[in-house]
C-alpha cells in the first residue's frame, strides 16, 4: 500500500496531505511579494486554530500570493488590492470560518486567490445581503406594479419630473407611510417617509 508513504513524518513533522497536494511555491527576491507572502501568514495566524489543524502558514500564504501574482503578472494596486482583501477577509473575527476552511484545506489556495467579496463573506453578512436583495426586489416589483403618475417629484439622478409613486404602510398603523418613488425616465428609485 504505497498510500501510506505520503504521510510519513519528515524530519519529525508529520505532512498533512489536503495542503501538501499543491505544489511548494518558487521562492522569490521580490521584496514586495515577500511582504505579501508574510502578511498573508500572519492573517492565517489570526486564530490559535492553526495550532491544532497543523497547518503551515508561511507556505499556505506563499501559495495563495503566488497564485495572485500568477493572475496578474505584476505587483501593481491591482495585485495589492488582492491581497489586502485576502488578508482583510482571513484576518476577520466575525469570519472565523473562512480562515479555519483555508487551513484545513477545504478552500484550496488557488480558490483563495480568486474568491469574490460575496464568496469570503461571514455567513452573517451573506444573510443581511440576502435580505437586502429581497427587499430591492420587493421595492422594484412595488414601483413598477402601478402606482400615481406625477410631477410632484424631482429625480435626483435625472433632474427630471416624470415619475410614478406608490405609498405603503411598511412600519405600525401609527407610524406614516413608506413613499416609493420612481423615475420614468432615468429608472432610479427611491424611498422616503
Amino acid at each position: 500500500n504505497d498510500s501510506s508513504s505520503k504521510n510519513e513524518p519528515v524530519d519529525g513533522v508529520p505532512s498533512i496531505s489536503l495542503i501538501s497536494t499543491f505544489p511548494q511555491a518558487p521562492s522569490t527576491s521580490d521584496s514586495v511579494r515577500i511582504k505579501c507572502r508574510e502578511m498573508m501568514s500572519q492573517a492565517l495566524q489570526a486564530g490559535d486554530d492553526y495550532i491544532a489543524i497543523g497547518a503551515d502558514c508561511d507556505e499556505l500564504g506563499a501559495q495563495i500570493e503566488e497564485f495572485i501574482f500568477c493572475e496578474f503578472k505584476n505587483t501593481d494596486p491591482k495585485y495589492k488590492n488582492r491581497v489586502r482583501s485576502r488578508i482583510a477577509n482571513l484576518k476577520d473575527i466575525k469570519n472565523p470560518n473562512l480562515r479555519k476552511s483555508v487551513l484545513c484545506g477545504n478552500v484550496s489556495p488557488d480558490r483563495m486567490a480568486k474568491m469574490t467579496a460575496q464568496e469570503m463573506a461571514s455567513d452573517e453578512l451573506k444573510l443581511i445581503r440576502k435580505n437586502l436583495t429581497k427587499e430591492a426586489i420587493r421595492d422594484h416589483q412595488v414601483s413598477q406594479t402601478g402606482g400615481t403618475q406625477t410631477d410632484l417629484f424631482t429625480c435626483g439622478k435625472c433632474k427630471k419630473k416624470r415619475c410614478t409613486y406608490t405609498q405603503v404602510q411598511t412600519r405600525s398603523a401609527d407610524e406614516p407611510m413608506t413613499t416609493f418613488v420612481f423615475c420614468n425616465d432615468c429608472g432610479n428609485r427611491w424611498k422616503f417617509c
